[in-house]
């Protein structure tokens, strides 16, 4: 058995508890949130400080759910600490960030797992087993559309621009990424636009790679998250993540044993594991680098590269 502590209890945590109640690989050891009512009602010990879950011993692994702007605080005292870590996307806030975890882990001989929890979705595993044999993928298509405030309960980080990293592209950008990914292997941006609000938050975004589309969106009317692959020889197949999941956040208790089934191979493969986490988080700081040179050609009347930038909606 895997004692497993979690650092926050925030609006994603649920699904991970529910999840290790579930495993057979993980057992539930401590938990660590700075609201102390959060820690009522476990059945483990409960801390306040990341810090003190790891000096108290008594761990295998970690796993992360904490806001964005404190992933790679908390995960380089993990590994730091020698456990394998499990850390929500995005991996990092920064990129500078996301390589030295991952350096850490590779020196530690221990896993760094970003957990990308769609692309344990059925319907995406179903497109992805009826692509094998078929055409190759002339150009893939995800969508990622809600209305973010409906989604992040009381974690009004998200919000936050300075703690979620930035916006829909920070935050659901590598859930989509991850995704092309998987289906693509590894893709480069070729251009990008995003929209902010009037607090410069990115609410909307489109990101074009080589042969795919990402489309992003935290102001939509309801709620899309979907993949359409169009084949070269015209065959279109297309997975809905939330077909069969029609309860809000349904479909994320299965993703979350996805996730930990996964984790616990990682944990098994220590250093050597990798995963998609600096990769995504790679192509979403050059999307914000783009947005900035893209302003920056605009202030100073350069418009040579078209086809990128940022506007602002009401």
């Amino acid at each position: 058995m895997i004692r497993v502590g979690v650092v926050g209890l925030g609006v994603i945590s649920r699904f991970y508890l529910a999840a290790i109640e579930r495993s057979r690989a993980f057992g539930l050891a401590a938990v660590c949130d700075l609201d102390p009512a959060a820690l009522a009602g476990t059945g483990v010990p409960g801390y306040r400080d990341h810090r003190e879950i790891l000096a108290a011993g008594g761990l295998d692994a970690v796993i992360v759910t904490a806001p964005n702007d404190v992933h790679a605080t908390v995960c380089r005292d993990v590994l730091d600490a020698g456990l394998p870590v499990c850390v929500e996307k995005p991996l990092a806030t920064g990129l500078p960030d996301g390589e030295d975890l991952a350096a850490r882990a590779a020196r530690r001989d221990v896993a760094l797992f970003t957990a990308f929890h769609r692309r344990y979705n059925h319907n995406v595993r179903a497109l992805h087993e009826a692509l094998a044999g078929r055409a190759p993928i002339a150009s893939l298509t995800v969508r990622y559309l809600e209305r973010i405030e409906e989604h992040v309960g009381g974690d009004r980080w998200y919000l936050d621009t300075a703690r979620c990293g930035g916006g829909c592209v920070a935050d659901n950008g590598p859930n989509a990424l991850d995704l092309v990914q998987l289906f693509l292997g590894p893709v480069a941006l070729r251009s990008v636009r995003i929209t902010r609000d009037a607090r410069g938050v990115d609410r909307q975004a489109t990101l074009v790679l080589e042969n795919a589309v990402v489309e992003l969106d935290w102001s939509f009317p309801g709620e899309v998250k979907d993949i359409e692959a169009t084949l070269t020889d015209g065959t279109v197949l297309r997975a809905d993540m939330l077909a069969g999941f029609p309860a809000f956040k349904e479909s994320l208790w299965h993703e979350y044993d996805g996730v930990l089934r996964e984790f616990e191979e990682a944990v098994r493969k220590g250093g050597t594991w990798r995963d998609s986490g600096v990769s995504t988080l790679s192509i979403v700081d050059e999307c914000y680098r783009r947005e900035r040179d893209a302003r920056g050609r605009a202030e100073t009347g350069d418009h040579r590269h078209g086809g990128e930038g940022t506007r602002t909606s009401p």
